[in-house]
């Protein structure tokens, strides 16, 4: 079972690479979207509602998949390893997120109104008034950011369950629990992306999970950033900045990220990472980019070694 879920994760791997997304018609987290958007209305006891879906849904979403991969390997091996690969694969994203930031930073050159109006597809902020340099500079936080969300989060569950398993001795089905555990958290991220305000009551419980979720992949994801750059020294300056936005997690892969290019990241009234620096022109917000692909290929394949423990 250790070799099946290597092999599957290499398998994601080289989808990532080759297709980047599943269309939206057959994308679970597309179908995940469409149950989580209707609690966003009133409530008589929001935060009660948000608290049972918080849990609820997520936890459902893994049992599906943990079901789903189950079945499927029941009736041959091959199939239960293709149902994970969907499964994962859908639940990671690199390439789609490394394109769409080139794309944004290549519009910041030229075309300044559409680059503000499509940098929604990165970052949740203003756009409208934002200079070129403050449009790569969310290109290159969101980057950073989403590769913790969108990558190693998913990653890194795959990888707690290879470890328990192998530290425990368990010889139990640890490809459904692994890809379940990733389905896990997905659904918890996507819940945060479309609900988790703290200021909305029925948001509360996700946005606090989901906190609580991303301490481990935030901080991971930080690494990899400093591993993909020649020496340790990002994560070390990235350290001092890591704490300034408010999220408890976000500001890791960004401020390692600020310190890998010797630039300013900046949300204005918000935050500022690495003050003293320029903001990012854009030759330096495409070797960010650069970066946060090597670490995605890092966390592939050090997922891939432990999954072989």
């Amino acid at each position: 079972m250790p070799v099946t879920l290597a092999v599957v994760v290499l398998i994601v791997a080289l989808l990532d690479r080759l297709v980047g997304e599943p269309p939206a018609r057959l994308h679970p987290v597309v179908w995940f979207g469409r149950l989580v958007g209707p609690l966003d209305r009133p409530w008589a006891s929001p935060r009660a509602v948000g608290t049972l879906a918080a849990v609820g849904l997520p936890l459902s979403a893994a049992a599906l998949v943990a079901g789903a991969v189950w079945l499927a390997g029941d009736v041959h091996p091959v199939a239960g390893g293709g149902v994970a690969a969907f499964v994962l694969f859908s639940s990671t994203s690199l390439r789609l997120l490394s394109s769409t930031a080139r794309e944004e930073i290549a519009l910041s050159e030229t075309d300044l109104p559409r680059a503000r109006d499509e940098l929604k597809a990165l970052a949740g902020r203003e756009a409208s008034e934002l200079s070129p340099e403050l449009v790569r500079s969310a290109a290159v936080e969101s980057t950073a950011e989403n590769l913790a969300d969108g990558l190693v989060a998913t990653l890194s569950a795959v990888s707690v369950v290879a470890i328990v398993a192998a530290v425990s001795g368990w010889s139990g089905p640890v490809l459904p629990v692994a890809v379940a555990a990733a389905a896990w958290v997905k659904a918890i991220n996507t819940m945060d992306s479309m609900i988790g305000y703290r200021s909305k009551p029925v948001g509360w419980a996700g946005a606090r999970l989901d906190d609580l979720v991303m301490w481990l992949p935030a901080r991971l994801t930080a690494l990899l950033i400093a591993a993909a750059t020649p020496s340790p020294d990002p994560l070390l300056s990235g350290r001092r900045w890591a704490r300034i936005p408010a999220s408890p997690n976000s500001g890791w892969p960004m401020a390692t990220l600020a310190a890998a290019l010797g630039v300013r990241l900046e949300k204005p009234d918000t935050y500022t990472l690495n003050d003293v620096a320029e903001l990012p022109t854009a030759g330096a917000a495409n070797r960010g980019v650069d970066l946060v692909d090597r670490a995605g290929w890092l966390a592939f394949g050090s997922t891939a070694v432990i999954s072989l423990v």
